[in-house]
């Protein structure tokens, strides 16, 4: 499974969070949530932190959804 990439966060003024992937927006955190992320950015792998925050990363599935009848054009 590949590594998750393209992930990006702003911090703005009152302590919001905005999380973005590949330019998009993805998420917006606010008060104890933000700072909740935050403290798990700066201690761990950002990409991976947020990923997981924004619930867009690999499940594993992909590929055997992909190939069920119902999914094939």
């Amino acid at each position: 499974m590949p590594r998750p990439h393209g992930f990006a966060y702003e911090q703005h003024a009152g302590g919001t969070v905005r999380i973005t992937h590949h330019g998009r927006p993805a998420t917006t955190l606010n008060g104890p949530r933000a700072d909740q992320f935050l403290a798990e950015v700066e201690a761990s792998d950002p990409q991976l932190v947020m990923a997981r925050w924004t619930g867009n990363y690999k499940r594993g599935n992909e590929r055997t959804a992909r190939d069920h009848p119902r999914n094939r054009r």
